[in-house]
């Protein structure tokens, strides 16, 4: 793992983990940290290890398999290591990343009325803080704007500039 993939493991291992609201963001650094790291592909197939042979065909398969089964192994570590604690015992006894990445969406991806409701309650009771600046606290609303598009709820702009208004203190 180059300096630069751990570096960005890092980041995420103190700020942003899988903790079940916020799977979009969370997938799309993961998968950016997997395409650092050269093992994107685990996540989007699976291979089964060769027979062993004395051909020079199985030869070139357990080549393939060795290069899958070391960016499976990364993946894997990378995408537990991103879960809050209590998310990974449910997970930990997927031993290929492709299944872990696709039970973890299956878990945290899909977006019920509750969790629209949730997001929806967030942002209109959302203020702006006082040690917030201005441009924090827009880029805080834009973020949670995606967050509602991404759960198949689009605000139209004038729905958008209301809330920001609403989101300002009144003096």
């Amino acid at each position: 793992m180059t300096t630069v993939s751990k570096n960005i493991v890092a980041e995420i291992n103190k700020g942003l983990k899988l903790n079940g609201d916020n799977y979009e963001t969370w997938s799309l650094k993961v998968q950016y940290v997997l395409k650092e790291q050269e093992a994107l592909e685990a996540i989007n197939n699976v291979m089964n290890e060769p027979e062993e042979d004395d051909t020079s065909q199985p030869r070139r398969e357990r080549e393939a398999y060795d290069s899958w089964n070391k960016k499976n192994s990364i993946a894997r570590i990378t995408l537990l290591s991103t879960l809050d604690d209590d998310i990974i015992r449910e997970f930990k006894d997927h031993q290929r990343a492709l299944d872990l990445w696709n039970a973890l969406r299956k878990r945290f991806g899909t977006c019920s009325t509750a969790r629209l409701r949730s997001l929806m309650i967030k942002f209109d009771s959302f203020k702006k803080r006082p040690e917030h600046s201005m441009k924090t606290h827009l880029r805080q609303m834009a973020n949670m704007i995606e967050e509602l598009k991404d759960a198949g709820h689009v605000l139209t702009d004038e729905q958008q500039i209301q809330a920001v208004i609403r989101s300002l203190p009144s003096s």
